[in-house]
């Protein structure tokens, strides 16, 4: 495996390839990420990760600092699932001035649930995408790139991007990887005590819960439902932002005639210190 750093580095390794496939991360890999890399392998003539954690999404308050930097673990990681090309830039190879041309992605999408409650997270996301796939990218016919499915507003916002933008990128989703207790697995899992692991379960409880509930209502019974879900959780010691039952289309309320296979359940809460996210489609 290549290791590089500056985008003219990684722009030379891929020179004789055609169509790379590339997952991004912010590092301190698990299991997950590496079964991105490993739904990328046969999709391109190169796979290629990286790993940079990206200021422009994070909010003031948010762990940007303190967010786990294991590089020399995630490398090793890397080099044993097969990948080709490790893109490692520092802050100065991606943002060698400051960042004032930014992707906004609609606010119909981009501002409710997750965009409600980190404001500017989005934009900070599609930014660094968009530059990601231009480094990746440049000058190919055609590339594909894998998102896990876990974060699932992230996954729609880069699809639209790309639609938006007539990329010559696929997108391809990938299932959310989770524990043999069912936590959806999370590079800040890393941030729970081992009590509050114990009770991490419980918010995609929840989600199954509230998924099992909503399938049997009409569309005006949810935000009941979805309050009664949050007082439960809430109940549990948990501080939900949101565990809400949206369209898989555009994340919108459900209306008449939305059934069985069109739904998503989402829920985002924090248990202590730690912010986890999850989805169930239905």
């Amino acid at each position: 495996m290549q290791t590089v750093h500056s985008i003219a580095e990684l722009r030379h390794a891929l020179r004789h390839t055609t169509r790379p496939a590339f997952v991004a991360t912010m590092g301190n890999l698990h299991a997950g990420h590496l079964a991105l890399v490993a739904q990328a392998k046969p999709l391109g003539d190169a796979t290629v990760a990286s790993i940079f954690v990206n200021r422009l999404q994070f909010l003031p308050h948010e762990d940007f600092d303190s967010y786990p930097r294991t590089f020399e673990a995630d490398r090793d990681k890397l080099e044993a699932a097969g990948c080709d090309v490790l893109f490692a830039p520092r802050e100065r190879d991606l943002y060698p001035e400051p960042q004032t041309f930014k992707v906004q992605p609609d606010p119909a999408l981009a501002d409710l649930l997750e965009g409600e409650f980190r404001p500017g997270f989005f934009t900070g996301v599609a930014t660094v995408v968009m530059k990601l796939f231009m480094a990746v990218f440049a000058g190919k016919a055609q590339g594909t790139a894998v998102f896990g499915k876990k974060d699932y507003q992230q996954l729609m916002v880069i699809r639209r991007m790309v639609q938006q933008f007539a990329l010559p990128i696929d997108i391809a989703g990938h299932e959310t990887e989770r524990a043999d207790d069912g936590l959806a697995l999370s590079s800040r899992n890393g941030y729970l005590s081992t009590e509050e692991r114990s009770h991490a379960l419980q918010l995609a409880q929840a989600l199954q819960a509230l998924a099992r509930d909503a399938a049997a209502a009409l569309p005006a019974q949810l935000p009941t439902l979805e309050s009664a879900a949050m007082q439960a959780l809430a109940a549990l010691g948990w501080q939900p932002d949101y565990l809400t039952v949206r369209r898989r289309a555009d994340l919108l309320p459900p209306q008449a005639g939305d059934g069985a296979g069109q739904l998503v359940a989402l829920g985002a809460a924090r248990l202590g210190s730690t912010r986890l996210i999850d989805n169930l489609e239905f």
